[in-house]
């Protein structure tokens, strides 16, 4: 089991998709991305962001368009995983058919459609350590075969400088400091807030929507440490199932090969009825304190 408390992606991304809801940091993003573009303005840009469109679970964290010429998506990850890039193409994918519904736009016609050009960034907020600067979705699930005729190549940006992409990459670091010191508490929240604010760290924004992003924080806040708990306990429960099973299974080798293979049993059921219920090997790991290759060695 972890001996830390972990921040929960979502309350982070939740104070992304809400800094970027508002047109002045959007744009401010894209020009970040397109520094070139000396001309864009506000009116320029319109929000695709995808909520629970394609399943029940699955949205991405930002989307927008660039005068219906230039569409821009993407993510933000604490954790790292190659099938990232497989979101995005669903993500991108199912943007393009909503832009297609919304236009009116006839796929079946003789004439070729407008079809604005994509880019496509994850921002990663874990340590970057030896990550790529690009994800490929070939290179990742083909090994670059040239016989595969599908590709989609997705951008990590990782922070380092001081723009705003940097600042909300310095905000997530600082949210996961204060909260493996304070834990899911308000002192947490009020400490995030007071050090990215000294630091200019986001600080007209957290300062002008300070009570707001308190208010939201402090009910994800709520949110993750109930789901934490909960999964907690479901973990104990599943690992002693699965360690009784082992016990019975491994006696006959001695108390110990029993209890070895008990504990392995019961990480092993664990993970499998989590997997099951559709979390994936990030958010177990979110909920557990496992890294995600302990996780998987678990299930191999």
């Amino acid at each position: 089991m972890g001996k830390r408390p972990v921040f929960k992606r979502r309350a982070k991304d939740s104070v992304f998709t809400h800094l970027f809801s508002e047109p002045k940091y959007l744009l401010e993003l894209y020009k970040t991305l397109h520094p070139e573009d000396t001309e864009a303005t506000e009116a320029d840009i319109s929000d695709v962001t995808i909520q629970n469109v394609i399943t029940d679970n699955m949205y991405n964290d930002l989307g927008f368009f660039v005068r219906d010429t230039l569409v821009i998506l993407l993510e933000a990850q604490s954790t790292w995983s190659p099938n990232i890039v497989i979101r995005v193409l669903l993500y991108l994918a199912q943007t393009y058919n909503n832009y297609f519904t919304k236009n009116d736009i006839d796929l079946y016609a003789n004439s070729k459609v407008k079809l604005p050009k994509p880019e496509l960034y994850v921002i990663y907020t874990g340590e970057r350590k030896d990550k790529k600067a690009e994800l490929s979705l070939s290179e990742e699930f083909f090994n670059g075969a040239k016989d595969v005729q599908l590709d989609v190549k997705v951008k990590m940006l990782y922070g380092g400088a001081r723009d705003i992409i940097s600042q909300y990459v310095d905000f997530a670091k600082v949210c996961n400091d204060q909260v493996q010191k304070y834990g899911y508490s308000r002192k947490a929240i009020e400490e995030i807030l007071r050090i990215c604010i000294d630091k200019d760290v986001l600080a007209e924004y957290l300062k002008t929507r300070e009570v707001e992003i308190m208010d939201i924080m402090t009910a994800l806040f709520d949110e993750d440490e109930v789901a934490r708990r909960y999964y907690l306990r479901v973990h104990r429960e599943l690992l002693q199932e699965g360690m009784q099973k082992g016990m019975q299974k491994g006696m006959q080798k001695g108390m110990q090969k029993g209890m070895q293979q008990g504990v392995q049993e019961g990480q092993s059921v664990f993970v499998r009825k989590m997997l099951a219920k559709g979390h994936t090997f990030s958010e177990i790991a979110d909920l557990t304190g496992y890294t995600e290759s302990q996780l998987r060695s678990f299930v191999q």
